[in-house]
This record gives C-alpha cells, structure tokens and sequence, in this order.
C-alpha cells in the first residue's frame, strides 16, 4: 500500500481493489506513534464568533492547508481549565503546534501557565505559538507572533489631533487586557506628542462590543463630557459610539469624527465609511504556521515577530465644527 515494497502489478491491483472495496482507511494514530504523519495545527480561541479572530483562523487554516497540514479550530469560552484540557488534548494528538490567539490578562499565573503549556509541547515535539500577545520570559520554548497594537493607536489618534480635535473620547478595552493596554498607551503617547492634556474622562474602559461602545458613548453624552471626535478601541465598539451619536442626533463626521481599530469587512460599508486602523489579522494566522512549521524542520529560529498595523483613511473625520 505504502508503494515501497515489490510486488507484482497483479498482486497490488488486488490488494487496492480490495482497500476500495472495504473503504480502508490508515490508522493515523499508529501513524503518528511512528513519527510518519504531518501533525495538524491547533487554533485555540476564547470565542470563535468575533470577525477579527475569524480572520486568523482564515489565515492559518490557508497557510497549514497549503503545507498539506489540518487545522483544527477549538473555543476556550474563556474558561481557563478548558484551555487547560485543551493544550493536553492538542499534545497527545501530536498537533505540530498549538496557536492561543488574542489579547489576554498577562499576571503571574498567566506567565507561569503558558511556561507549563510551552515546556510540554516542547516535550512532545510542538510548539506553543502565541498570536497577538506580547511575549514570555526568556528561555520559554514559545514563538510569539503579535502586532503594532500602540503604533496604530498612536495613528489613529494623532490623525484626529492633527484635523483639529483637542478633546478625543477613547473607548478602550477591558483593563490588564495585553492589547488593551497597548492601545491606551498609544492614546496617550499621541496626545503627549501634539501636547494635548490627558482628560480622565475622556479615557475609558469596557468590552469591546456594540452594547459597551454605545452605553460609553451616551453615558459621556449625558454626563455633558464635551468631545468632538471618538477613538473606539475597535471597530464593533464604533458602531455602538455611532449608533448612540445617531441617537443623540449628532452628525458624523461633521459634528463628532469617529475612527476605529482592526478593520474588519463591515467598516469601508458604513454610512459614512469608517476610518480605522488595519490589523493584519490573515497574515497574523499565516505568519504563526510558517514560524511554527519552519522551526519543525529547522528552516527559522524567528522567536518573537511584530507584524505592522496601518491607518486606513476614509470619511468618518473631519477637522471639528467652528
């Protein structure tokens, strides 16, 4: 069957009329007891239903595809024992590597977690990649593939600065959250740069979904916070900002601007098209299983990569009113 042993074009044509016959397939377990099957590739998520995160499934399940690889996409739901369980289960499936994907609480347990996933990985053969997170202590088997999370706020906010605006409302994500946190130090740093004081009430924290970004945006509204243009820490949250502005009947962008972060598909077919920052979400996927697959046979040691984000202009800023 293998087509290595000799046997007479007869006896093969038999043998192989007989696997059609009876749908044989390998048994891909004794393979992988062999060391003689391609492992697949793990995506462990904490939820599979947000558009960015879709887009590095997307990106790695294209790149492990074309390396004849499998991907198998999994949901932690945020529990941290099923991540657990999960990791476990990816390792004694033989995955080639383990990806955990998206921004995360960076403590001392989360360290002391993620060392113990790399180290029994390793000790399998895989490898821990973590995509979109900043990266472990040295000596950690781990290859960390993450984006330019604080340059793109800066862009973002520098480009509503420099139209005018001195009073900018930030809906940021959840605090200790890794690109949270990036996102709020690039805030900061623009405003720092243009030399715009830094307003408490203007920075604030939440869930990166519609609902937070429009309660935030009323809440502001109504607490007479005066603003002229949004900073939404996503593009989700900007449509809750733009809802609850359309609401409050202000106009955008002549009344308030607005911009966002990651744009995902929905943002250039806004009404009016959002600007935001782009994420390379795909390339964050492809990127992941090449390092992974490449150090497997020894082509890359690349540990650590931080994958470039863009400003992407359209029609939700203007310079402000007056």
């Amino acid at each position: 069957m293998a087509g290595n042993y000799p046997v007479s074009a007869e006896t093969r044509e038999r043998v192989m009329a007989a696997v059609d016959s009876l749908h044989y397939v390998v048994n891909v377990h004794a393979k992988a007891l062999s060391g003689r099957v391609a492992g697949p590739i793990a995506l462990v998520l904490r939820d599979i239903t947000g558009p960015s995160l879709a887009h590095v499934a997307a990106g790695v399940e294209e790149e492990a595809g074309s390396r004849g690889r499998l991907s198998l996409v999994c949901s932690t739901k945020d529990d941290t024992k099923r991540e657990d369980d999960l990791v476990q289960l990816m390792r004694e499936q033989h995955a080639a590597a383990v990806l955990l994907v998206g921004g995360t609480v960076t403590d001392d347990a989360y360290h002391r977690r993620m060392a113990g996933y790399a180290k029994a990985l390793d000790s399998a053969g895989s490898r821990l990649v973590l995509c979109g997170r900043p990266p472990l202590p040295a000596g950690v088997p781990a290859t960390v593939v993450d984006y330019d999370n604080r340059g793109g706020a800066f862009q973002a906010t520098a480009h509503l600065l420099t139209a005018g605006h001195r009073r900018v409302l930030f809906l940021g994500g959840a605090p200790g959250f890794s690109s949270a946190e990036e996102r709020r130090l690039g805030y900061r740093d623009a405003l720092r740069a243009h030399g715009v004081p830094h307003a408490d009430e203007l920075d604030t924290s939440g869930d990166y979904t519609r609902a937070s970004g429009y309660l935030r945006t009323r809440e502001a509204l109504s607490a007479g916070v005066g603003f002229t243009a949004v900073f939404a820490g996503s593009d989700v949250v900007a449509l809750g900002a733009l809802a609850a502005l359309r609401e409050a009947g202000l106009s955008v962008p002549s009344e308030v601007s607005v911009v966002g972060f990651d744009d995902v598909p929905f943002a250039a077919d806004l009404t009016p098209a959002l600007t935001t920052v782009r994420v390379p979400y795909e390339e964050l996927g492809r990127t992941a299983v090449r390092l992974a697959l490449d150090r497997e046979v020894g082509f890359t040691s690349d540990n650590h990569v931080v994958l470039s984000t863009q400003l992407v202009i359209r029609d939700s800023v203007r310079p402000p009113a007056g």
